[in-house]
Parts: structure tokens; sequence; C-alpha cells
């Protein structure tokens, strides 16, 4: 609004002095509610669940759908009986580990003392279990390696078999390279952490080394099973995405410039063995977003973001379905804004209103979660499909002259911008109404973030996509990390000179020829 003078304000009619207070008003709501946002977002718990308010319903955290009304949580005692260890659990618990036996007996004098000659039996052995741990294990092996020569020419030298090098004259193995990348990219810990626990036994190894072998074997091996897994991405019905920011230093770019971290997975309804693959952008363009998606005909799961819009408009083998995540999230700032007396309102806000149909609508899919493709299309038409017409009749009915919220608006104009789009889950059963499950799987380098803050390079941001997206492809697959990390940099070293890459099939996380030691056993 234009600062006017003291002169400019007397001359002002006093319908016009009533317009501008109104407008100004406005203008303090909306930035008491951007404000109330933040602070929610910023001190508040991390939910959409907002029981301080009157008759709420279940507003669901982002990453999880649910249903309209929440579960009760249970009284202290029922999670006192609940948390109680059945008998026989802590052996289930065990059972998965490796054992060793340690026998305590007395001697045949010690049993003679007490007993006398003789008069003795042995019944059952007492039992018990305590677990042992012992740190990581690092040795130096040092190969040597025979060589051979002719007594009277020494010209033809033979030297024995040796392993193949997974990088050329380096200490590196697939077993060290998988350690850092397991603690890197599974348990978010930096570089420089990782240096100071190795020092911890006596080894000494730097940062850049380190950086070095991630990228090198991540380029040189690690792309290779990447690139296939894309290719099995890129063959599915379809495609949830998301992206999140991430900045790179040293980009060709001044300043602190965003760059994106984009994260493409099969959808959680499929039935297919899950794939989850992240892709670095230098920036949000809709070309990275086509380049990845090469070859992909069907739908697309994601945020009404312009750049995955755009393939819907422009490319006619795919077609988008947006997150009612998404159109449920502006609604629930508004109610997260509410203080004092409003919030004894809440129940009589548009915000709730419109909550409460999305609920509904949730509770009726959650319904069908356990069910086939086929049968989940079907009920949705009939059971699914008129809560979703009603919210949109409804939606249509409202006047954004008469509400104060500006969230409440921005929640109002999403649907009525995205209709079309958030009604596509309807006519699929392999669609998801969300896009939740993206939003989880890429939360890992959101953690990973907070740690290390900010990538080196663009070969470094390629190559944590690329290990991120292995980690948790094994992840989802339930694979051991480590183990499954290893067992790739032993492998592919050795078949480099197959053109074919058919090999490659025995190194996906569901190959049935994986190793026993790298899935896990829960």
């Amino acid at each position: 609004m234009k600062q006017l003078s003291s002169s400019e304000l007397n001359s002002l009619s006093k319908a016009d002095l009533a317009a501008m207070v109104l407008q100004m008003q406005q203008q303090i709501n909306t930035l008491n509610e951007k404000i109330a946002i933040m602070n929610a977002r910023h001190f508040g718990r991390s939910t959409e669940k907002l029981n301080t308010l009157p008759g709420q319903m279940s507003v669901f955290n982002e990453a999880e759908a649910a249903a309209a009304e929440a579960i009760a949580e249970p009284a202290i005692e029922q999670v006192v009986v609940r948390r109680k260890k059945q008998k026989g659990q802590r052996k289930e618990d065990l059972s998965r580990l490796p054992v060793r036996i340690e026998k305590h007996e007395l001697t045949k004098q010690q049993l003679t003392d007490i007993y006398g000659e003789n008069g003795w039996k042995r019944l059952p052995d007492e039992v018990y279990s305590r677990v042992e741990y012992q740190p990581a294990v690092k040795e130096v092996v040092e190969h040597h390696v025979a060589v051979y020569a002719a007594k009277k020419n020494d010209d033809k030298i033979v030297r024995a078999g040796r392993p193949v090098d997974l990088l050329r004259n380096s200490i590196a193995t697939p077993s060290l390279v998988a350690a850092v990348m397991n603690a890197k990219y599974t348990n978010a810990i930096p570089l420089y952490r990782i240096a100071q626990d190795f020092e911890q036994s006596d080894m000494i190894l730097g940062r850049a080394t380190m950086a070095n072998w991630v990228i090198r074997c991540s380029e040189r091996y690690l792309s290779l099973v990447y690139d296939k897994l894309r290719e099995h991405l890129c063959r599915q019905r379809v495609i949830q995405a998301d992206e999140t920011t991430c900045q790179v230093t040293k980009d060709g770019r001044e300043g602190a410039n965003k760059s994106y971290m984009f994260v493409y997975r099969t959808s959680e309804l499929s039935g297919e063995k899950p794939v989850i693959l992240y892709q670095y952008g230098k920036t949000r363009s809709k070309s990275n977003i086509q380049k990845f998606l090469q070859g992909f005909s069907g739908t697309l799961v994601s945020d009404a973001f312009s750049g995955y819009k755009s393939l819907d408009k422009n490319d006619e083998n795919i077609r988008s379905s947006f997150c009612w995540a998404h159109a449920r999230r502006d609604y629930t700032d508004a109610l997260k804004a509410l203080k004092g007396d409003a919030k004894e309102l809440a129940g009589e806000t548009v915000a709730h209103k419109a909550l409460v149909q999305i609920a509904a609508i949730y509770k009726a899919e959650e319904a069908l979660k356990n069910v086939s493709a086929e049968e989940r299309k079907t009920r949705r038409q009939k059971e699914v499909a008129p809560l979703v017409e009603a919210y949109f009749a409804w939606v249509h009915e409202q006047d954004p002259a008469t509400i104060l919220s500006e969230k409440t608006k921005d929640g109002l104009k999403y649907s009525l911008n995205q209709e079309n789009y958030l009604k596509v889950f309807l006519e699929d059963g392999e669609v998801p109404i969300d896009n939740s499950a993206t939003e989880r799987a890429i939360r890992p380098f959101t953690i990973g973030r907070a740690n290390w803050h900010i990538i080196d390079t663009i070969h470094g941001a390629q190559s944590s996509a690329v290990i991120y997206s292995l980690v948790e492809t094994a992840k989802a697959n339930k694979l051991k990390i480590y183990e499954y990390l290893k067992h790739l940099l032993t492998e592919i070293p050795k078949h480099m000179d197959n053109t074919s890459l058919d090999f490659l099939e025995d190194l996906l996380p569901w190959s049935k020829n994986l190793p026993e030691e790298c899935r896990k056993k829960i």
C-alpha cells in the first residue's frame, strides 16, 4: 500500500478511509497468520494433528496417509502392557545373531569335595545369554604375489594370480569403501567424523581420500547398477516423484545458488519390487525431469510443480496425478495459526470443514490398502469418488471474499486449480492418493544434508545421487546396506570387460543370486 501524507489522508472520504482500514486489517491478519505458522513450524511438534482445537479430527503427518478418525491413543496402562516382553521374546530377538557357547563346569575334584566319591549326578544346564560387542576390526592385508623366471633366461617373468584392484595403486578395498559409504549415506555421518572414528582405531584416513574413493567407485562401478535400475523404473506404469534443495559450492555459478536432488520411485501400490532413485539437478528445470524419465509412459505422481505439470501438457505418454497431502496442507496451516478465542471456533472455520472432508476421503482410501489394483479401482469409483466429487462441489461454493485466512484461500485455490489432476487416482488402482511414499524416500537425504550442509562439487552431487539410490533401494528390498555395497564393489570390478553388462541382473537388489549375508533376517 502506498504511504500517504497527512494532507492526502485528510482529503480522503469516510468511505475511502474505511476501505483503507479494512485493507490494512487484512494485511495485519495475513502477517499474523504467517508469523503463527512460522512459529508453529519452528517451535511446534512436527505433525499435522492439532489436538488443541476443540472437535479437531485427525490431520495427518505429511509422510503418512491415514483415516478420518484417528485411532485412540492407548492409556498409560495399555502402553506398559504392550511394551512388556513376552515370554521367549528375548530368545527371538537374539535368534539372528551367531552364538558362541562358553561352558562353566566344576572339576571332578571339586564335586568330590562337595558330594563325596561319585555322589553326584548332572542335571540339565542352566542357560542364559549375554551379548558381546566388538568394534569393527581394521587390519592391513599384505599381498605377497609370487614371481617366477626361467633359470637360464629371466626375460620371461610370470606372476601368480592376484585379486582385481578396486582402484589402481590404492589401499581401498570393497569392505573399506563400503564402510565409508554406509557411514555417510546410511547413517548420515559426515566425512570428518568418519575420519575421527578411524583415528580412534589408529588409522589415519583423510577426508579428501575418502571423498575420492566414493566418487570414483560410484562413477566407475555403482553407476552401472543405477542405470539398470533406472531402466527398470521407467518400464513401470506409475512413477512417483519429488525433489528437495541442496547446495553445491563449485557448480560454475557465483554465490550461494540452489541446486536440487530429485527422487523417483515405483508406486507403493504397484506390487513391484521397490526402486528408489535420486537425480542431481543443477537447477529445478523440467529438462532434468524429462532426461530422467526418457522412455517412460504412464502416470507421474507428484506435487503441482510446473516442471512435472508440463510433462502432462507436452508429452502425450505421461499423465500427471497430484498429491492430496498438498491439497490439505494450507488448510492445516490455517488451523495452526489460530490463537486465543479463535481456537474455540475452529470447528466452524472453512479450513476445518475442508479437512473433515479430505479426512473422509483418506478414510475410505485406507480401507482399500490391501486389495488388488483392479479391485481398488472398482471400489474407488463406488466408495471414494462420491466423497471427492462432494468435496469439489463444496469448494466451488465457497466465496473467498468472506474468508479472512489467506492460507485457507490458498487451499481453496490449490484445489480449484488442480481439480482434474487430483481426481486422476480414481481411474487407476496403482496410483496412490498422495506422494507420501516419495516424501519418506527423500527424508534420508534431508537428514544427511542437515549434517554436512553442502556438497563440494557436481561430481560429488552426482555420486551422492547414485549411492543414495542404491542405499534406499536396498533398504526397501530388505537388504543389509553395508553387505550389499561390499558385494557390488567386489563383483563389478571382475566383469568390467563384459560389454553386454548382463552380469548386472545377478546384482540387482531382488536377485535370488545375492549371497545370503546381504539379506536382512528381520
